[in-house]
């Protein structure tokens, strides 16, 4: 693996095991912990590349599945590759396609050789194997790409979910051996469903590969919130300390705070452009509905402490008349704040850990450390 990839820890916290590092990749270094927003088909919806730099994200997902299927990834790869394709300039990672793969339970059938699906769009039968995964991801071109996995829904019993697990392992080992650009980095997934003792030995075996970075993956699959904190906190000590960690589908406030204080550096979610789609809006902690009527007379910004473009131009009234007159410019005014503002949290605990203050800044998100009523409803 190229010397371009590598992760070094700028502080630790002392009272739990969340870390500031900074992963460098051939596209420029990621401070973490860091939310990264998702641009399923090579764009951020309703974001341009300029305004999506504005918002401090620094690394932007997209997804092999998704690409394969439109435009194809020889047509990217002929563009000059993702970042040149879609005018993203910052790291750029690429999930496996596993996730929306194994969603598809109705049209698809897994064997060990890999999974076999009809598509969606016209119908067509796809055969998607590890090698092939990566052999799409490595003509994608993004600086991080993901192991194919498979990723069983939520509740699966210990013996299904064990069989799935150990099959991943072996499907990593094939993705390794089909990997063929030493410009990009090729992270594990660490599956093994709310069964501690499979997670644990999951990110065990992975870990003696001596991968450039590792994923938690298979949460947010219809489990409950609390479960999620009880998954990483299985996994994330089994490890390596010298590489990012990366939890997989998880954007919300305190789920990223847990996984923080349980040393995972990077997040990414559908939240902020989806809420944003819906005319909601992300406001300390909390969701607001920008439907509502209350806001038809009022004349303040979104958050007088968010430097956003939307809140430093636009009053809560005039996305409510957006919203109301069906205007697209809602859909892009509300997925810059939103996207912001994930990004802001995110980066309030990275300043917090490295003035050693996480747990007398983030406590109340920890479940512990109470602070008052006021300062619990605002970002730090």
């Amino acid at each position: 693996m190229t010397t371009a990839f590598s992760f070094q820890c700028d502080a630790c916290c002392s009272h739990t095991q969340a870390r500031a590092g900074t992963f460098h990749t051939p596209h420029g270094p990621v401070h973490t912990p860091r939310f990264m927003p998702v641009g399923t088909l090579a764009n951020v919806k309703t974001v341009t590349p300029a305004q999506l730099a504005t918002t401090g994200a620094q690394m932007v997902l997209s997804n092999t599945y998704h690409l394969h299927l439109q435009p194809g990834e020889d047509i990217v790869a002929e563009a000059g590759g993702l970042h040149q394709f879609m005018g993203w300039n910052g790291p750029m990672l690429t999930d496996s396609g596993g996730f929306q793969v194994f969603s598809l339970s109705q049209m698809r059938t897994i064997t060990e050789a890999g999974v076999t699906f009809k598509s969606p769009k016209d119908g067509r039968i796809i055969h998607l194997q590890p090698e092939t995964s990566i052999q799409i991801q490595n003509a994608l071109g993004a600086d991080v790409i993901m192991a194919f996995d498979e990723c069983p829904p939520y509740p699966c019993s210990y013996e299904t979910m064990k069989a799935s697990t150990e099959r991943t392992g072996r499907w990593l080992r094939r993705c390794i051996q089909a990997h063929q650009r030493p410009d990009q980095a090729l992270f594990g997934i660490v599956q093994g469903g709310v069964y501690p003792n499979l997670r644990q030995s999951a990110a065990q075996d992975l870990a003696q590969l001596d991968l450039p970075g590792y994923a938690i993956g298979g949460v947010s699959v219809g489990e409950p919130p609390s479960l999620i904190e009880s998954i990483v906190k299985a996994t994330a000590p089994h490890l390596p300390d010298h590489k990012p960690r990366y939890l997989m589908g998880v954007g919300t406030y305190r789920e990223m705070a847990q996984a923080i204080a349980a040393g995972v550096d990077l997040f990414d979610c559908v939240i902020p452009t989806r809420l944003a789609r819906h005319g909601a809006a992300l406001v300390g902690g909390d969701r607001w509905n920008l439907k509502n009527q209350r806001f038809r007379r009022d004349y303040t910004p979104l958050d007088a402490t968010c430097p956003c473009y939307t809140c430093q131009n636009f009053s809560r009234a005039y996305l409510c008349h957006l919203i109301h007159a069906k205007e697209m410019l809602a859909f892009t005014l509300l997925s810059i704040h939103n996207i912001t503002e994930l990004v802001r949290f995110t980066q309030a605990m990275r300043s917090a850990i490295l003035a050693n203050r996480f747990t007398q800044d983030f406590g109340h998100w920890l479940g512990y450390n109470p602070v008052s009523a006021s300062s619990a409803e605002t970002l730090p």
